[in-house]
């Protein structure tokens, strides 16, 4: 059995990159928590284009994540799918409060 609590990370992680820490890995998935403040791709660049689908959910703060052309806002308890081969970038995240993601990635 495992056990955690989402929201027990490093109050000052995140200040000056994203951080990502896998909490559960297993056949064919991963869950994943990130935490950003403030970070964001680079201005015309930056794109995530990956092999697996992703769910990602906003637990707290506010994103904005370009996909397919469109920019997607997402603010506290939105989710959103991002399948395969998907080209995708973060274009902005929160500072304060932070950006708290639960991400599930998909073989």
């Amino acid at each position: 059995m495992l056990k955690g609590n989402f929201f027990d990370f490093d109050a000052d992680c995140a200040l000056e990159a994203e951080s990502f820490e896998d909490l559960v890995k297993g056949k064919g998935a991963r869950i994943e928590r990130i935490v950003s403040r403030g970070q964001r791709a680079p201005e015309g660049g930056g794109y995530f284009v990956q092999d697996w689908d992703e769910w990602v959910l906003l637990l707290s703060g506010e994103a904005h994540v370009e996909l397919a052309q469109e920019l997607v806002v997402l603010k506290s308890g939105d989710w959103l799918w991002i399948p395969a081969s998907a080209a995708h970038r973060v274009v902005y995240t929160s500072s304060e409060p932070p950006c708290v993601w639960c991400a599930v990635h998909m073989d």
